[in-house]
């Protein structure tokens, strides 16, 4: 976190720097091929985990490659366990200074590299996994799932505004205001999100009904990371996500579909957080609970949709 994302108590993020496009017919000057882009991630962070679960959902594992940092991040940013393979990047940070020698902000996951022409497409988070659902149709997988289908765009565009503000960087917004009305605001707008979220799901199985969507591969990394992280480090502690009867049920239906329990990787979560954001655990003490059996039956079987995925 950079002095620039706090202003008067209030966390601001920083805004997205390479916004670039990849796009199936070329107009762009990215075009959208099998083996071209390359994905930097860390299973520790919200926004690179959604990534994950679409790359999976739509079977793009051999179209999109992907790299994978360290969950522990310091002042020189994200670090590759090993120098990456394909770049020799031994930090992301090269990778963003290579194309843009002036850039001063953080490094950020997910970010998307484009091998041919050497340079950062886009670390714009929200467009990767739309990207993905879009211009890959050429690659997805026989049956996969229309993650975004264009009926349901609006709503879910809707959803999406709402979810990200008060849940997705709202926790961010009380775990990082450095005073007590933005903390309250903050805190105030997520519960208030949660209750309706909870209500919304009390007779539908996935956000938008019978399906998942990409409502829900953007819900859920905040409700992975909820217990583990978000209701002590960042002070959310109203209730629990195991407090809320449906949303806890829709988060353990998700986590049993692989592309999402499969990519959740709780013990990277809890130590990039607890060891990372000293300004928040200066101790960087990691946490041992809490016990949550995530593979407990979820019972949303009740409900009339059928929408998960076969599977993958």
């Amino acid at each position: 976190m950079t002095a620039q994302e706090i202003e008067s108590g209030r966390f601001v993020r920083q805004a997205n720097r390479f916004t670039d496009t990849i796009t199936a017919d070329g107009s762009s000057g990215h075009p959208a091929e099998a083996g071209r882009y390359r994905l930097f991630v860390s299973y520790a962070c919200p926004w690179a985990h959604r990534s994950l679960i679409v790359r999976r959902l739509l079977g793009l594992e051999d179209a999109i490659g992907v790299g994978v940092v360290d969950p522990i991040r310091d002042e020189r940013g994200w670090r590759f366990p090993e120098p990456d393979p394909v770049t020799g990047a031994g930090f992301l940070s090269e990778l963003y200074l290579s194309t843009d020698p002036d850039y001063q902000g953080r490094y950020t996951v997910p970010c998307v590299w484009d091998t041919a022409a050497g340079r950062m497409v886009t670390n714009d988070f929200p467009a990767i996994t739309t990207t993905m659902e879009t211009q890959f149709t050429a690659w997805h997988r026989p049956g996969a799932p229309d993650l975004y289908p264009e009926p349901l765009r609006p709503e879910i565009d809707e959803l999406n505004e709402l979810v990200y503000t008060t849940v997705n960087n709202g926790v961010y917004r009380a775990g990082f205001a450095t005073a007590q009305e933005p903390y309250e605001k903050a805190f105030d707008a997520l519960f208030a999100t949660f209750d309706r979220l909870e209500e919304r799901l009390s007779d539908r199985r996935y956000l938008l009904g019978d399906a998942i969507t990409e409502a829900d591969v953007r819900l859920y990394p905040t409700l992975a990371r909820f217990d583990a992280v978000y209701h002590s480090h960042f002070k959310c502690n109203l209730r629990r996500l195991v407090d809320y009867p449906n949303l806890w049920a829709y988060a353990r239906d998700l986590y049993s579909v692989p592309a999402f329990g499969e990519t959740t990787d709780f013990d990277q979560i809890k130590r990039h957080y607890y060891v990372t954001q000293r300004n928040v655990n200066p101790s960087g003490v990691v946490p041992k609970g809490p016990l949550i059996d995530w593979t407990a039956p979820h019972g949303r079987e009740r409900l009339a949709g059928r929408g998960a995925p076969d599977g993958r």
